[in-house]
């Protein structure tokens, strides 16, 4: 059994052949296509971070406005950039987003990616210590969040507050209790994803990870995900850990998915750079009929291993079509694989 959701990047355009043409499009409609899939009995709803993008870039609002209009399905992202972020003022709208969908949110952190704009995160404030690299600034902002999460007090009060304190230390408010427990962390290679395994994060694994060894992507992927949980056993956590991996899988059962993913899709991986030293593998996307998608995604072996599957979906088609693309899977595919 594996828990299914779905990863939107939030995309839009002006162009006719959008559906999602503005922000306000792109926000709306996934709260809607959130809605959908619990419908639906998916399991998740996810939403990539980017800046300086035309893309969902501000994710608590969008989490606390799924989270008020869903009462099951897990509210997520994949992945907040932590270059960017204050993790104290992240703490708190962490926990309020949390507290709004009653402790559903399963938030995914990250280095980041590749960007829009050079050294981005300089415009939001931050700047790395000197000695320190944009992704040690990633890992030391994300080990501060996770310590304010424990919700453990650590700021002196005021003798002479407006509003009476409780005694001792204070903490970060709203404190939403196990959301320290549903932090996720994007790793693209083994020794990060260890690391993150120490700190007691989920892992979350995309569709692109640093080539470390030449193999097929999906068994890079696989031996990651070992990699990580031999990490989790040797650091001695009392809770099981969840592993996330995402993909592009599209059935194809009608003539709308022949005519949009039928023909030149991507099916093997491919090789690339991310910045001028690190190689890359992408993992290949998947369009089949439901049969042949069954026999592809069987020999998966990073899909075996993960517990929770992310399925990307192209959100510029619209909220109608995309909900389709993730019925498709649940209906035709997830059975068959014993996924459901």
């Amino acid at each position: 059994m594996k828990k299914i959701g779905f990863l939107s990047f939030g995309h839009w355009t002006p162009s006719s052949q959008s559906q999602t043409r503005s922000a306000s499009d792109a926000l709306l409609q996934s709260i809607d296509l959130a809605v959908a899939a619990e419908e639906l009995g998916a399991d998740g709803a996810y939403f990539r971070v980017h800046h300086f993008a035309r893309q969902l870039g501000a994710p608590f609002p969008l989490l606390a406005a799924v989270g008020a209009k869903t009462g099951r399905i897990e509210i997520g992202t994949a992945v907040i950039d932590m270059r960017y972020e204050n993790p104290l003022y992240m703490a708190e709208d962490a926990g309020a987003a949390d507290i709004i969908a009653g402790g559903r949110l399963q938030l995914g952190i990250s280095r980041g990616s590749p960007e829009q704009v050079i050294d981005g995160w300089r415009h939001f404030g931050y700047a790395p210590a000197e000695g320190e690299t944009d992704a040690q600034m990633a890992r030391r902002h994300a080990e501060v969040l996770l310590d304010v999460l424990r919700g453990e007090g650590f700021a002196q009060p005021n003798p002479r507050p407006m509003f009476p304190n409780p005694p001792g230390l204070l903490r970060i408010e709203p404190h939403s209790e196990g959301l320290r427990d549903r932090i996720w962390w994007g790793a693209s290679s083994n020794a990060t994803a260890a690391w993150a395994a120490k700190l007691g994060m989920n892992l979350q694994s995309s569709t692109l990870k640093d080539d470390e060894s030449g193999l097929p992507f999906h068994v890079q992927q696989a031996e990651q995900i070992r990699v990580y949980r031999e990490a989790w056993k040797a650091a001695g956590h009392k809770r099981e850990p969840r592993v996330s991996v995402s993909r592009s899988i599209f059935a194809l059962v009608d003539d709308r998915d022949r005519a949009y993913f039928g023909y030149g899709n991507q099916n093997e991986d491919q090789i690339g750079f991310i910045d001028e030293k690190t190689r890359a593998i992408f993992g290949r996307s998947y369009a089949a009929e439901p049969d042949a998608l069954i026999e592809q995604l069987a020999k998966d072996e990073a899909i075996a291993e993960a517990d929770t599957l992310l399925l990307t979906v192209p959100n510029q088609l619209g909220v109608d079509y995309n909900a389709h693309v993730i019925e498709a899977i649940l209906s035709h595919v997830a059975p068959a694989l014993g996924w459901r």
